[in-house]
């Protein structure tokens, strides 16, 4: 019988002494790296929360990039802003100023400095923030407003903001320099002042007329065109009579010519001479008068009234979600509120439209039904026209929607708010809207014939008129054209667009008083700058109810709070996620320490076992 020897390798005792030894290894590399595995499956039981909290780390990461670039835009854009702000306060402090020197160019200091400013604010609108341009909208890889020298002076092919305003003052002075006002005297004891067409855009409308005028019979103002007239009826009023006319200019503005009868040599300013020997004589000097008094009221007022409203004819051409839409043989001119046009086959809804569909208009529902209609409902075999009273209804318009030659015009007050969707787009499509929902764009609006003395009409400009806002132009808010996720669950809007109230308002009231200008040595030169400067004024004064450039500041004021909190939120998280990435993942070195000392004893004594062992013969067993 044989007796093997002791077999270190494959004895008990070598197998845990090689176990030690990977567990020294293991520990000395936990001690080096302070993580307790190199891999996941040697991290224990708790690296399930290691794994997701390390994606949401990396998630807080993405936000982090996120919340700093967005800031980047946020603060360029206020800066932007603030530049407006100091703009505005510049040119507004000007135009209240009292000196109305005019220079060679016919144009005042303040004005001078206008027309700087202009090019300054184009400059600030067209500001990037690396490759994007910050009021564009979501048109951010284009240019935000044209070159200020276009706008101003237009381009060999399209006219500028000079050319419209030139046009439009030409229109409202009239070829008599009078307004669009005709006046004669129809008796030797009479005066009659009227309006040139009836519905002209242009010119002064007459809107009231009161008399203390002993004896006089007034009339009007009434009919079409609008007229009034006097009638002293061959009698003399009374020293300090007075005859009162009030007029409504283009830009809204209304003023009053008050004429005082007089018996004073000289006769007073602003008054017509009592001929107390011949009554008829009386009528020919009240006539003068109010003619000298139309006359200046057109040469000043007037001419400043026709210069913001031409403005507002150039720069005001925001679109709306619903628009206008041409029709699909020649584009009906949008003039004046005009909002929505398209070709009509027939006068009739049918085909088309069935019970249950719906048209709805400035968030009110028109229900089509088969019969009896009510209320804010059509019968499905009305004929367009009761759809666009139903329409008017809704929008309130001033002017009432039209159907005709197979043309639809919806007029509304202020295009921007014009909203039309339905339920059957192909419906609405075969009156002849192209698509639905329709998105257009106000266009600029010029004078429709020459010569502009004797036009009627205004016409859409935008074939041959310059258009200084080139950003994005679509529906919705401006602070919606840029977005960033910055938060599981929050999102912020940044955008800005060039062509909001605010801003395009202050860019027009700029730009009318640094372009406008007179001729010096005109009688009427003051009075003109002075009535412009009154208007830009108040123009780059806030008023309650409309936009703030600092509105917008408030806006994204509230994007960066918002980004801050969530900054803070996550700030918090990634200290918590470390925590338990770390309690799952890493070493403490003490422990390690420690377990290696306790190993490295166990491996001693080990060894020293096996030592003994392997000097073991039996002779020495037994």
């Amino acid at each position: 019988m044989s007796i093997s020897s002791i077999n270190y390798s494959s004895s008990v005792l070598g197998a845990q002494i090689r176990n030690i030894n990977q567990q020294l290894t293991d520990l000395s590399t936990q001690l080096a790296t302070g993580k307790l595995s190199q891999n996941y499956s040697g991290m224990g039981t708790n690296e399930g929360f290691a794994i997701a909290g390390r994606s949401q780390l990396s998630n807080i990461a993405a936000y982090t990039d996120t919340i700093t670039n967005v800031n980047v835009n946020i603060n360029l854009a206020n800066t932007a802003l603030q530049s407006l702000t100091t703009i505005r306060n510049t040119v507004q402090t000007g135009s209240a100023s009292t000196a109305q020197d005019l220079n060679v160019n016919g144009q005042t200091v303040a004005q001078n400095t206008a027309a700087s400013q202009f090019g300054s604010m184009v400059g600030v609108l067209n500001t990037q923030s690396g490759n994007r341009y910050l009021f564009s909208g979501t048109a951010f890889n284009t240019q935000s407003v044209a070159n200020a020298g276009d706008i101003i002076n237009g381009t060999t092919t399209q006219a500028g903001f000079k050319t419209v305003m030139a046009e439009r003052q030409a229109a409202d002075l009239g070829a008599n320099g009078m307004g669009r006002l005709l006046q004669t005297q129809p008796t030797p004891s009479s005066v009659r002042v009227s309006e040139d067409v009836a519905g002209s855009p242009f010119g002064m409308k007459i809107a009231a007329v009161s008399s203390t005028l002993t004896g006089a019979t007034v009339t009007g103002p009434s009919g079409s065109p609008v007229s009034f007239s006097v009638d002293l009826n061959g009698l003399n009023p009374n020293d300090g009579d007075k005859l009162s006319v009030q007029f409504t200019l283009p830009d809204g503005s209304t003023e009053q010519i008050v004429l005082t009868a007089s018996t004073a040599t000289p006769t007073p300013a602003g008054s017509f001479a009592i001929d107390t020997t011949t009554p008829a004589n009386t009528a020919t000097n009240l006539n003068a008068a109010l003619n000298t008094a139309i006359t200046k009221l057109a040469n000043t007022s007037l001419v400043a009234a026709s210069a913001v409203t031409a403005g507002d004819n150039f720069f005001n051409t925001a679109s709306s979600a619903i628009g206008s839409a041409k029709t699909s043989q020649a584009a009906t001119p949008i003039t004046g509120a005009t909002a929505l046009s398209g070709t009509a086959p027939s006068d009739s809804i049918s085909p088309g439209f069935a019970a249950g569909d719906t048209i709805t208009v400035n968030g009110t529902t028109l229900t089509f039904v088969n019969s009896g209609a009510t209320g804010n409902q059509l019968n499905v075999g009305d004929s367009i026209q009761t759809l666009m009273s139903k329409i008017d209804q809704i929008t309130g318009t001033s002017k009432p929607s039209t159907v005709h030659g197979g043309s639809i015009t919806i007029n509304a007050d202020d295009a921007a708010s014009l909203s039309i969707t339905t339920s059957n787009s192909g419906a609405l499509n075969a009156l002849g809207f192209g698509s639905t929902p329709v998105t257009a764009t106000q266009p600029p609006l010029r004078v429709g014939s020459s010569p502009a003395s004797s036009a009627t009409t205004l016409v859409n400009g935008s074939a041959n008129t310059v258009k200084w806002y080139t950003g994005n132009d679509g529906p919705g808010s401006p602070r919606s054209t840029a977005m960033a996720r910055v938060d599981d669950s929050v999102t912020v809007q940044y955008g800005a667009q060039a062509n909001e109230d605010a801003i395009r308002q202050q860019l027009q009231a700029i730009a009318v008083f640094g372009t406008f200008s007179t001729s010096p040595t005109s009688q009427y030169a003051g009075g003109q700058v002075s009535a412009l400067s009154l208007r830009v004024t108040q123009s780059l004064t806030k008023q309650p109810g409309q936009q703030h450039i600092e509105d917008i500041q408030t806006d994204l004021a509230m994007a960066q709070n918002t980004m801050k909190d969530a900054g803070t939120r996550q700030t918090q998280a990634k200290a918590q996620l470390q925590s338990i990435i770390d309690q799952a993942e890493s070493a403490s070195p003490d422990q390690v320490a420690s377990e290696i000392l306790s190993l490295q004893n166990a491996l001693q004594a080990s060894y020293q076992v096996t030592s003994n062992l392997a000097q073991l013969s039996l002779v020495k067993f037994l």
